[in-house]
């Protein structure tokens, strides 16, 4: 099976903003997925979350596979949300009459479910955070990357 990667909203406004900060680094993850052929996938989540400030078209889409949020995410992200409300101590009044579930534990849901998704690729420490809580009693099956820290340092490559 060949492996893919889920890319956060936030790793697009960095990508696509050459004076943010972090540009250099997203672009260099960009370019390392797309040399090694690691299918780069958006949620149609985080092409909502873009489009509050951006235009559609500003995403890379002839290189991403996009994600709809199905049946079977839904049902893992009620799963996620729980562990998640447990573990910061949400009342169950403050989840009444309905849970207002973060976008974070969605996305999570659908990095599980899908079994080729190793690594959700982040900067936003909300999510960081969020995934922290979530790993103390669900044990997801892929990994956050921080694209605070360069490609080549999380991979081992050396950078000649």
């Amino acid at each position: 099976m060949k492996h893919s990667v889920l890319l956060d909203t936030s790793f697009f406004i960095r990508l696509l903003n050459d004076e943010d900060p972090l540009h250099k680094n997203a672009l260099g993850y960009y370019r390392y997925f797309l040399e090694k052929e690691i299918t780069l996938k958006i949620s149609t989540i985080s092409i909502a979350e873009y489009c509050v400030r951006g235009e559609l078209d500003e995403l890379p889409l002839r290189n991403l596979q996009i994600m709809p949020f199905n049946l079977e995410h839904a049902q893992r992200t009620g799963e996620f949300a729980h562990a998640i409300f447990i573990q910061n101590n949400i009342s169950i009044d403050k989840l009444t009459p309905r849970a207002i579930i973060p976008n974070d534990s969605k996305l999570f849901a659908q990095a599980d479910v899908d079994r080729s998704i190793t690594h959700f690729i982040t900067s936003d420490n909300r999510s960081k955070n969020t995934f922290a809580s979530l790993n103390i009693s669900i044990n997801p099956k892929f990994v956050v990357i921080d694209i605070a820290v360069p490609y080549n340092e999380v991979f081992g490559i050396l950078d000649l």
